[in-house]
């Protein structure tokens, strides 16, 4: 069987701090030796979308592909 974690109230507090706010994610806690070396945490954002807001993302794709138009039509663009 593998060691035992450290597992303090330092340790703890870092790892409930990553949780505070958190709705949609996760917290990848690395150990090496029994010892916490990492925490990471990804955390993932929901739009609805019938609120009727769109991510950036896809804003900024929707206004490129109007800005290539005339390029396109003109056959100056070969992908868009």
């Amino acid at each position: 069987m593998g060691k035992q974690v450290e597992l303090n109230e330092w340790w703890q507090d870092r790892i409930a701090d990553q949780l505070e706010g958190m709705e949609y994610g996760s917290v990848v806690i690395t150990v090496h030796d029994g010892r916490i070396v990492q925490i990471d945490r990804t955390e993932r954002k929901r739009f609805d979308p019938s609120a009727g807001v769109v991510p950036a993302a896809k804003a900024g794709a929707e206004q490129l592909k109007s800005a290539n138009a005339p390029l396109k039509a003109a056959g100056k663009v070969a992908n868009g």
